[in-house]
């Protein structure tokens, strides 16, 4: 929708929010990243290795934890990999007891969903199984691991909320977000495996063509 509005993306969702801890959790993430403000896909690069950046924003459950998340990412036209190479990450989850423990919760589930969201594939031959084992159901290693950034935000006196399964929730929508930024191409389902991106990017030549 920002993108259709021709709006900034982080910009968009700020002029829409009227919630307090909404509207922190947002800057939080765009000022530790150093966002640009500008309209998502309008920098595009021609080139082989095309960069982008997006955000994502939730209230889990419309009730409890806050998460806004930055991704940068490189796309690598030819071979369709993208590369996650940085993660901003702003969280509220009320009162925080331990957080040493948070920050291991909200990198943790960053790089799990990194993985999940690029290359975890269950592969299904119609009677069995066939991803077996780490060559057929492939996961992040760490030169593909991307620099985490936490942004912790605390709220004394406040009612103390989960933080595991909340940044997860936002990791593939900044992915997806970041990509499309950086190739103006729009990516729906998940694995975005190399396969998926090249269909994706032919398609779209196709089209303009």
């Amino acid at each position: 929708v920002a993108a259709a509005a021709g709006a900034d993306a982080a910009a968009f969702r700020l002029a829409h929010l009227n919630d307090a801890r909404a509207i922190a959790v947002i800057q939080a993430a765009v000022k530790a990243s150093n966002w640009q403000t500008r309209p998502s896909a309008t920098q595009v690069n021609a080139g082989n290795v095309t960069r982008g950046r997006g955000i994502s924003y939730v209230r889990y459950n419309n009730a409890i934890t806050y998460v806004a998340t930055v991704a940068e990412v490189e796309v690598n036209r030819t071979t369709g990999q993208i590369l996650v190479t940085k993660v901003f990450v702003a969280h509220d989850c009320g009162q925080i007891v331990n957080p040493d423990g948070v920050i291991n919760q909200v990198e943790g589930g960053v790089i799990q969903t990194v993985s999940r969201t690029l290359m975890e594939e269950v592969q299904w031959n119609g009677s069995t199984v066939s991803s077996v084992d780490w060559a057929t159901y492939p996961i992040l290693r760490f030169p593909e691991t991307p620099r985490v950034q936490t942004v912790l935000i605390d709220r004394p006196g406040q009612p103390s909320w989960g933080a595991g399964e909340q940044t997860p929730t936002t990791v593939p929508a900044a992915i997806a977000n970041a990509f499309f930024d950086a190739t103006g191409v729009r990516l729906r389902t998940i694995p975005f495996t190399p396969d998926s991106v090249k269909v994706a990017l032919s398609g779209a030549e196709r089209k303009a063509a």
